[in-house]
């Protein structure tokens, strides 16, 4: 048999050292590992192997721990890392070991389950252990068992073996002990036997109790093995006897027997002539209870009749009222005059017609009473008188509104007169519609057929009065105006820097008062129409709330369409009115189309509008539009006609007239920017495209315009750039473009005048790509000689050649101001290059002498 693990020296030292590296407290002592397989189960079932619960080699090691006068045990599992190196993997605390279990499935009985009663999950599936032989099993368990009866004062439940053949497997197989004893070669092993540990496992076979007990019952049967016939023939005997008894009694109670059948006879012969008795009573009673229910039958009968009777009373007095027409109800009906006077008879007139047809509906009537001659003729007479009042009230009202708008046509005192700026006003037109309002109701639930003439004439008379009303009041507006045509900035020509840029926006002023006075009528006159009152009383009501009813929309789409076209029909031909007045807003100043165009933008964002005047301010939206990209477009064709083969000396004109025309845009705007920042970005988009091709007609002084232009442009712009973001930035693409352009003609002017010097500097970077600073002056055209020469005719007459370089900047330039700061930027650029100058020089030629960058400043600075 191969060694067992339990007594591998090796693989204890391995443990400890395993121990010892993971725990900070070395206290604990290994009392036996062993080297097992890891597997998953559950209790009382075999593991089950599979990809995920292949059996892993572990080692189990049994630790106890001394603290104080108490000794905890452990059970540690450990695993090999992957240098071979057993390292901790889990620690077990003996006292809560509650169950061992020996895996019934395994026929070598070396696999077993420990269950701890700590354990968080007691779902998970538990680690089952397999051992290499029962020896190493049955040596394990008993150390276990040990510990737990030495120091927690009992054992755990064992399940699946038996602990009697543990106790005597013990007993057999005293573990030995390993001890180590120096020699001259060395510490060797020497085994004895442990007689001290004995396994108390069979002292808890039986209790004390249950053993006395065993005893006392042994000794009333103290018998040797040998006289088992004996017993059995005594115990038969005491059987014998104990029947004889039984027998015995019963012979004795006999008498009492014969007695107690006697009575149940008696008690029989009773029961059946009760029985008797009780038929007959049965009898008696079915027919009572006939009797009973035939005139219960009869009464109910009668009391149902009674009911029924009643009930059909009541309902032909109601079918009655149905049937009959009040005499004042039918005099307005058919004949009556449809006078104000008369409205409130011919309003409760309506409302019982239309009530009487809905309740002699099949739908609202009895299912009996619909096929009724009576009901028939009724309803057919109800729907004549219907028919007959639709029509008369239809004739009247066709007729009612065109005569009601003719009245108001032929009052001049409700339009505008030249002097007179007169609002539209509808009260009283509203007024007398609402006395008809509830009518118009009752005529539309009565015949849905009648509403299309009634909407048609409404909308072509209230058509005719609004366009009426917004032709005189434009007229009136533009003749009461006193703006007068707008000197608005061009891009042709010298620009006037005295040219005021105040306002006079009386044209965009007419346009909103024609706006605010109009739009808000249009609006109500369209919602009227399109979402319906059911003709309200308020004061507050939109026009011809009696209207508003007719022009309810239907689903149906037909309908729809029929509404749509008298919407059109009302609101046609008045666009022409607010058209022409956005014209003649524009031809007096192009300018005005932003006030215009914010005050229309105002009331379209602002949900004023709806159907049709939605149409309306979109197209005044869009003319505007138009109207003021034209006068865009012509700005930025005067500034491309500036694109002349002719050099251009100083600044654009069209740059200081930008800044004069961006002021006045300014004080435009009234809300949404959108328009004002679409034309800054166009036109100064054209400005710059045009400047850079003014410049590149003389490229020689193409920098020296550019810078100018672009300088002109910020300083004009300055104000405006603070408060407006799109023209911030055009700010800075200008700042940028003036940069780029100062650069380039102050490298022009320092490589005039020190060609050579920069020249030279230029050559020694070419040749550093190749070689080391020390072989430079060996190479052609770079020695040091050379060098002075280059350095003497560079840096000879140093002030007058500063002098010529500033004289140089000077010449051309038309704008003075900036020729200091332009003079600061050639002497910081200049010692900029200067200062790579001497890193060079000092790599190359490093016992020359040249002026430092110091003594330089002090010369720049001097001249």
């Amino acid at each position: 048999m191969a060694r067992s693990s339990a007594d591998d020296m090796e693989l204890k030292r391995a443990c400890e050292a395993g121990i010892s590296a993971k725990e900070k407290d070395h206290k604990e002592k290994v009392a036996m590992c062993l080297r097992v397989a890891k597997g998953r189960g559950a209790w009382g079932k075999a593991g089950k192997l599979g990809t995920r619960h292949m059996a892993k080699p572990r080692v189990l090691a049994v630790t106890t721990k001394a603290k104080g006068q108490r000794t905890k045990g452990f059970l540690r599992v450990l695993k090999y890392s992957h240098g071979g190196v057993l390292e901790p993997a889990k620690v077990y605390k003996i006292k809560h070991l509650s169950k061992v279990e020996v895996v019934q499935n395994d026929p070598s009985g070396c696999t077993f389950l420990l269950g701890f009663d700590n354990l968080r999950s007691q779902s998970v599936s538990p680690p089952q252990w397999t051992m290499r032989n029962k020896e190493d099993r049955n040596r394990l368990l008993m150390c276990i068992l040990n510990i737990c009866k030495e120091h927690l004062g009992g054992i755990p439940k064992v399940v699946g073996m038996d602990i009697v053949e543990m106790a005597i497997w013990a007993k057999e197989h005293t573990p030995a002990k390993v001890a180590q004893v120096s020699s001259k070669d060395g510490p060797l092993e020497s085994v004895a036997l442990d007689t001290g540990s004995q396994v108390a496992v069979e002292k808890d076979l039986v209790s004390q109790a249950e053993e006395e007990d065993i005893e006392a019952l042994l000794g009333n049967y103290v018998m040797a093995i040998g006289e088992a016939e004996a017993f059995s023939e005594r115990m038969k005997r005491e059987l014998v006897a104990l029947e004889s008894a039984n027998v015995y009694a019963l012979m004795e109670t006999e008498s009492v027997v014969e007695e107690v059948l006697q009575g149940l006879e008696i008690a029989s012969i009773c029961v059946e002539d009760m029985d008797e008795w009780l038929g007959i009573f049965n009898i008696k009673l079915r027919h009572m209870r006939e009797d009973i229910q035939s005139i219960e039958w009869r009464n109910n009968r009668l009391e149902l009749q009674s009911v029924s009777n009643v009930a059909l009373i009541d309902e032909l007095d109601k079918l009655l009222e149905l049937l009959q027409i009040p005499p004042e109800y039918e005099e307005s009906l058919t004949g009556g005059s449809m006078d104000e006077g008369n409205m409130v008879k011919n309003i409760e007139a309506c409302e019982w017609l239309t009530s009487a047809i809905k309740n002699l509906e099949a739908s609202n009537l009895d299912p009996i009473y619909v096929k009724l001659r009576a009901v028939r003729e009724k309803r057919a007479e109800f729907v004549l008188l219907k028919c007959t009042f639709v029509r008369r009230a239809s004739e009247f009202l066709r007729n009612y509104f065109p005569g009601l708008i003719d009245s108001m046509l032929n009052d001049k005192s409700n339009f505008a007169q030249r002097g007179h700026l007169q609002r539209p006003d509808h009260a009283d037109m509203r007024y007398k519609c609402r006395t008809y309002a509830r009518l118009l109701q009752f005529i539309k639930d009565l015949d849905k057929s009648c509403l299309t003439p009634l909407r048609k004439s409404y909308c072509h008379s209230l058509n005719l009065l609004i366009r009426r009303e917004a032709r005189e009041f434009s007229n009136e507006l533009r003749t009461s105006s006193k703006a007068s045509k707008s000197s608005t900035p061009l891009f042709e020509g010298p620009a006037d820097k005295n040219q005021t840029t105040s306002i006079t926006d009386s044209s965009a002023d007419a346009y909103s008062k024609m706006i605010t006075v109009f739009i808000p009528l249009l609006v109500d006159e369209n919602a009227s129409n399109s979402n319906p009152s059911t003709g309200s009383n308020s004061a507050s009501s939109s026009t011809l709330e009696a209207s508003a009813s007719i022009g309810k929309p239907s689903i149906n789409p037909a309908e729809l369409g029929v509404l749509n076209e008298c919407l059109q029909d009302m609101l046609d031909g008045i666009q022409e009115d607010f058209y022409g007045l956005v014209d003649w807003a524009f031809k007096l100043d192009p300018l005005s189309c932003i006030s215009m165009h914010g005050i229309t933008d105002r009331y379209l964002s602002g949900q004023k509008a709806d159907g049709y005047v939605q149409v309306l301010l979109d197209d005044l939206e869009t003319r505007i539009t138009i109207l003021f990209s034209r006068f865009i477009d012509d700005a930025c064709y005067q500034i491309e006609k500036y694109e002349r083969n002719v050099r251009q000396v100083g600044v654009v004109p069209y740059i200081p007239r930008f800044s004069q025309l961006a002021a006045r845009m300014e004080q435009y705007i009234n809300g949404s920017r959108d328009l004002v920042d679409q034309a800054y970005t166009k036109i100064v988009s054209i400005m710059f495209v045009i400047l850079e091709k003014i410049a590149q007609v003389e490229p020689k002084y193409a920098d020296i315009v550019l810078l100018e232009n672009y300088a002109a442009f910020q300083h004009s712009l300055y104000d405006l750039a603070n408060v407006v973001p799109i023209l911030a930035k055009f700010y800075h693409q200008a700042s940028e473009s003036y940069e780029q352009a100062c650069q380039r003609h102050i490298n022009l002017v320092i490589y005039i005048h020190f060609e050579k010097l920069f020249q030279y500097a230029r050559k020694i970077e070419e040749l550093m790509y190749n070689m080391s600073p020390e072989e430079i002056p060996f190479q052609v055209g770079m020695s040091k000689v050379e060098f002075r020469k280059m350095l003497k005719s560079s840096l000879t007459s140093l002030d007058k050649t500063i002098n010529a370089m500033y004289r140089k900047l000077q010449k051309n330039m038309t704008a003075d101001e900036l020729l200091p700061s332009l003079w600061e930027k050639c002497k910081k650029e200049f010692l900029d290059k200067y200062a790579t100058f001497l890193k060079l020089v000092s790599k190359v030629y490093p016992d020359e002498k040249v002026i430092s960058v110091n003594e330089m400043r002090d010369i720049l600075a001097a001249l």
